[in-house]
């Protein structure tokens, strides 16, 4: 099975959710999506070169507030806010909590009692570091 077929499968099998990073002339965007229609439950964007990343969390936002990012052995207290149908929180891409997402694939995000879980697979966190690595400048 060649690589296409393997991601081809993988996809099908996730119900279509797939990581998909957007370079371009705007801002950098890294979307777990279903490509080709409005359905997102993660989005990292950033300007190009700002060193920070917003990750927006779709489908069952908490309160504005506080947030605790975990990673690994690593971790962060971030401001986050409501926006609409998501969860939105800011974090930079030097700190090490994201380096431990890196590594690990799996960011917590806390927002009191409220947890949501991000998950890269193996085979997308090339995507991830590209990510930051276009994010960092």
């Amino acid at each position: 099975m060649t690589l296409p077929a393997i991601i081809a499968v993988t996809a099908a099998l996730q119900g279509g959710w797939t990581w998909t990073l957007y370079e371009g002339d705007g801002p950098l965007v890294l979307a777990y999506e279903v490509p080709d229609t409005a359905q997102l439950r993660t989005t990292f964007q950033c300007a190009p070169g700002s060193g920070v990343a917003h990750v927006d969390l779709y489908g069952r936002p908490g309160g504005s507030g506080f947030a605790t990012l975990t990673s690994g052995d690593a971790s962060a207290t971030a401001e986050t806010m409501r926006v609409r149908d998501r969860q939105s929180v800011a974090l930079r891409t030097d700190h090490p909590v994201f380096g431990a997402f890196m590594v690990t694939g799996a960011l917590d995000v806390a927002v009191g009692d409220r947890h949501q879980t991000v998950d890269v697979p193996a085979i997308d966190l090339g995507k991830l570091r590209r990510f930051a690595e276009l994010c960092a400048g």
